[in-house]
């Protein structure tokens, strides 16, 4: 999968100076990225017997609902605080440039019903983290997390020892 890294577009000094940003929107515009993505993460889990797959608010959603319909399950949205209409759980959480929060419904989640939390990237992990916190405190069970790129670098992968962590790019610096 690492040649997928051709039609990721890396971004230098964004959104601040220092950060290498890397811009998936170059490898989703591409018919057969997409495809391969999408097919990858869904060999990856096709046996896993999950209920329900997580998208974090924004380029989560797009991995997660394609995958979410490749596997005939539900998708349920993590968003920015206030974009949720109904009663909602909220994280905050550490990025590596700056804090934020993310909220999900309250009764998104069954107790005991088995989560893939899907996002596009693993960098320093605080998102995942606080993700999988809002799955576990409505009683939810966190089957894995899967991210189409992960910085290994910033040790995100570390602060989710005891979970599955599946990533299909990973770069080294």
């Amino acid at each position: 999968m690492n040649d997928l890294k051709s039609l990721i577009r890396e971004v230098p000094d964004f959104p601040k100076p220092g950060i290498l940003f890397y811009d998936i929107t170059t490898l989703l515009q591409n018919k057969q990225g997409l495809r391969r993505v999408t097919d990858a993460f869904k060999d990856h889990y096709a046996n896993a017997a999950i209920d329900v797959i997580i998208g974090i608010e924004a380029r989560g959603f797009i991995f997660a609902s394609a995958l979410a319909y490749a596997l005939g399950v539900g998708f349920i949205p993590v968003r920015k605080p206030k974009k949720l209409p109904w009663e909602t759980l909220r994280v905050s959480y550490l990025l590596e440039y700056g804090s934020d929060s993310l909220e999900m419904h309250k009764d998104a989640v069954e107790r005991g019903q088995k989560v893939l939390i899907v996002d596009d990237l693993l960098a320093t992990g605080g998102t995942a983290v606080a993700v999988t916190q809002l799955v576990e405190d409505c009683g939810g069970v966190v089957a894995g997390l899967g991210f189409a790129v992960e910085l290994t670098f910033l040790g995100g992968r570390e602060k989710l020892a005891g979970h599955d962590v599946f990533s299909l790019v990973q770069y080294d610096q």
